[in-house]
């Protein structure tokens, strides 16, 4: 099969905090004033992706995989996730603060609900003036003071604020409490799993005057209590380099910030290679074809690629690999 530069149609979810910045900012096809994320490419259950471009258009992300698994995914990959996509890639747009939530790791996660954990990364695209992520803890925290600040409403007294701006990145792993907060537009990667344990949600109510589930109980022994600065990622930002941002178990992130074409040999990649386009233009080349991306855009290019070539005259990108 030509595995040509696949792109995907966004899966579109409104969300109670959501805006129009995925919309305005990054042009999805969008009616909604609430749409909080764009999932961009996605093996979750029930929100499986579907190719928008080439030979390929309307092929689900699962058929693929199921019939092309080594070569759209890479040997190593196949024989660590099987036939599941490893990766969820999103937009989100919050217009209003997220709830503070955090997520399991991969063996509560598996015990409980036969999943994956949630591990993830944020790379921020554009942030209203003050806009705040909440990251962890601001002092090393009992079990039972954080019961207590659940108890009495006071929870948000124990956070750590972190003012952000664009090309901020910050590395959430599993059990660090946080929250996306308002005027904030981000790329995020993460493990394949919609798992969220919900802490608080600032007493807010859904349309039909309801308070949103709470998950205290699963959450009390998934937190990570400890205050940590391991969350800020600090990454170079040479221009027409490849520069490293996040290298964990579940994904590699590079940072590529290109003011003419790049091309890279992928012979000794045995991975997928996923391009998020954070700024500007260009396109994606391999040996079977091209593809077009712009700010807001996602491109998969297949594991059996032996090579890629980004053509482009200004383009910020995020490099996704296993």
């Amino acid at each position: 099969m030509n595995l040509y530069p696949l792109k995907f149609k966004p899966i579109l979810k409104e969300r109670l905090w959501g805006g129009t910045k995925l919309k305005d900012v990054l042009n999805k096809p969008i009616d909604s004033d609430i749409t909080g994320e764009s999932w961009e490419l996605s093996g979750v259950q029930g929100d499986i992706s579907e190719v928008s471009n080439g030979d390929l258009a309307g092929t689900s992300l699962q058929n693929l995989v199921d019939d092309q698994g080594k070569a759209l995914l890479g040997k190593s990959v196949v024989e660590r996730f099987g036939n599941d996509f490893p990766i969820l890639i999103k937009f989100i747009d919050a217009k209003q603060d997220l709830s503070i939530q955090l997520h399991p790791n991969d063996a509560l996660a598996k015990e409980r609900h036969n999943s994956f954990g949630k591990t993830e990364m944020w790379y921020i695209m554009d942030a209203d003036p003050g806009a705040k992520l909440i990251v962890g803890f601001n002092k090393d925290v009992e079990k039972e003071e954080y019961v207590k600040s659940i108890e009495e409403g006071t929870l948000t007294d124990l956070m750590n604020y972190e003012e952000v701006g664009e090309g901020d990145t910050f590395f959430i792993n599993t059990g660090k409490i946080h929250a996306i907060g308002a005027g904030v537009l981000l790329a995020e990667i993460q493990q394949t799993s919609d798992i969220t344990y919900r802490v608080f949600d600032f007493n807010r109510r859904d349309k039909d005057g309801n308070l949103r589930e709470l998950h205290t109980c699963l959450a009390v022994d998934a937190i990570d209590y400890e205050k940590k600065d391991d969350f800020k990622v600090d990454y170079p930002k040479q221009h027409d380099k490849v520069n490293g941002m996040v290298d964990c178990p579940y994904f590699k992130t590079n940072f590529l910030e290109l003011s003419k074409s790049m091309k890279q040999n992928l012979t000794d990649r045995d991975s997928f290679t996923i391009y998020m386009c954070v700024g500007g233009s260009g396109t994606i080349n391999n040996d079977w074809g091209s593809a077009p991306i712009k700010k807001g855009e996602t491109v998969l290019v297949s594991a059996s690629s032996s090579y890629v070539e980004i053509d482009t005259e200004g383009a910020k990108l995020l490099e996704v690999t296993i």
